[in-house]
């Protein structure tokens, strides 16, 4: 993560899942992958049978719903919504904490932390980055996942397992750059096929900036 000079240097946003090695980069905001925690909920849904993890997933496709129809108007919730999911997110976290207390401290305290169920694991994570979990209503320019990111990587993870996988560093780079290209034509809009004539013809699809 140091070595590919990203997160570093990064100012804005990066939105991504729990992984503790990332909050480590302090210069940038941390979003986290609501699309894991709607996997994450749904477990707890079918495995434990707790009612406030159905409650937060419908909260949080509530929120994105209403953010995908304020988009283009605004560029986050009014005072007011953003006050009501915030006061209802906290509703529903106590509901999981009163179901999934703390552990007891043993008699004799053992060393490292103590052990706790998944339903307080996710409770406890969910409540300490809830500005987190919730940027994308405060912020419209924050995804309510990483999905996007996530597939960009796929055709890259999928090619690592293909027999010889990469079998230079030079390969691995012109694939990566042939990707990445492919990436910013189709999030922008244009045509592939045309794009990629047009890089061999020496004419490569420049993209459009961005806009802020």
């Amino acid at each position: 993560m140091q070595e590919i000079g990203i997160l570093p240097s990064l100012t804005g946003y990066a939105v991504h899942d729990h992984w503790t090695p990332y909050l480590a980069f302090d210069a940038c905001q941390h979003a986290f992958c609501n699309a894991h925690h709607l996997r994450e909920l749904q477990f707890i849904t079918d495995q434990y049978q707790q009612p406030w993890a159905n409650e937060l997933a419908q909260l949080l496709c509530d929120i994105k719903t209403e953010v995908a129809a304020a988009r283009g108007e605004t560029d986050s919730l009014a005072p007011d919504r953003l006050a009501h999911y915030a006061v209802e997110y906290d509703a529903i976290l106590q509901q999981g904490f009163e179901a999934n207390p703390s552990p007891s401290i043993p008699a004799t305290p053992k060393r490292g932390r103590r052990k706790q169920s998944p339903p307080k694991n996710l409770l406890d994570r969910l409540d300490r980055h809830r500005a987190g979990v919730l940027a994308f209503m405060y912020d419209f320019a924050v995804p309510f996942d990483n999905n996007l990111a996530e597939r960009d990587i796929r055709m890259v993870k999928l090619k690592q397992k293909v027999s010889g996988a990469f079998r230079t560093q030079q390969g691995a780079q012109t694939f990566c750059a042939i990707r990445s290209y492919i990436s910013t034509v189709r999030k922008q809009g244009g045509n592939v096929l045309a794009a990629l004539q047009d890089a061999l013809a020496g004419h490569p699809f420049i993209p459009l900036p961005v806009a802020g």
